[in-house]
């Protein structure tokens, strides 16, 4: 059925006058009543009661008008949305994102985002770094922010932040700055550190500092997440190495100690994937 036969019906129903709605529609009068001749028959029922004088809706005219009324409303509601989706504006989006960025950088890209895109749903999850290149892949999450590098095929890559690795302590420590560390003071020390990745960049970081002080590492407990580590080093169960960007939390008793070690942040996508939603995400990030 012709979307535009209904809106001139609508229009004639609230004007029951078939001049001046030809004039509101901006087509001739008989133009109009050939348009509503035709919804009739196509209908096979009589909408409008016409005389000399005057146009009234039939009964079932009256029952068309209240329900098209509603189902053009939604129907226009239904393609606004489709033109914000196609444009990039509305959808759903999911973001992994490492706990260590969560009150660093992280509130900033969101802020950006929301501000500019005010209808976009986003998702946040933290997932395993063994999973994430095959969330990406499989279209669990639309975007991986990592502090690996990765050179995976049909995953793109680029990087948007550095910070720095960090010494975390309790505030009672022996350890004040960079300069109390030495091969001997660090291997009487307990450590708690991330998971061990194999291929995991990040990793080879850590273990890249550890070679500088020429010592193994005594470690005491490995974890996946930062924010378990530093209520650990709060316990004084042992110290940690940690990105300096957890700094942002509320760390109350912790030192940070900054160490000359760079970790990257990188976004990674599905090199294939022409959503528009994260055309405009990326490039909001990047420009950030």
């Amino acid at each position: 059925m012709d979307l535009q036969r209904i809106k001139y019906f609508l229009a004639l129903a609230e004007q029951l006058h078939y001049w001046k709605t030809a004039e509101k529609v901006n087509i001739t009068q008989s133009a109009l009543t050939r348009q509503i001749q035709s919804l009739e028959n196509e209908l096979g029922l009589q909408l409008f009661e016409r005389n000399k004088r005057n146009v009234k809706l039939t009964p079932a005219g009256k029952f068309l008008r209240e329900k098209w009324e509603v189902e053009l409303n939604e129907l226009e509601y239904i393609h606004q949305f489709a033109k914000q989706i196609h444009l990039g504006e509305r959808g759903t989006i999911t973001i992994a994102h490492p706990d260590s960025i969560s009150a660093s950088i992280m509130p900033d890209i969101l802020a950006k985002i929301t501000q500019a895109f005010p209808q976009l749903q986003i998702k946040l999850v933290q997932v395993l770094y063994e999973n994430q290149l095959d969330f990406l892949k499989n279209y669990k999450i639309d975007l991986a922010i990592t502090r690996d590098i990765t050179s995976e095929q049909g995953i793109k890559s680029k990087k948007i932040y550095s910070d720095h690795l960090a010494l975390v302590v309790p505030l009672a420590h022996s350890f004040k700055r960079i300069e109390d560390l030495s091969t001997e003071s660090l291997k009487v020390q307990k450590f708690i550190l991330p998971t061990k990745d194999e291929g995991s960049s990040y990793s080879e970081i850590i273990q890249a500092l550890f070679k500088s002080y020429d010592f193994v590492p005594d470690v005491f407990l490995h974890s996946e997440f930062g924010s378990t580590i530093i209520a650990l080093v709060r316990k004084g169960l042992g110290i940690a190495i940690l990105p300096d960007s957890y700094m942002h939390h509320q760390s109350p008793d912790l030192r940070f100690i900054s160490l000359p070690f760079k970790t990257d942040i990188l976004i990674n996508w599905r090199a294939d994937d022409h959503n528009p939603v994260l055309a405009n995400i990326l490039k909001l990030v990047f420009d950030h």
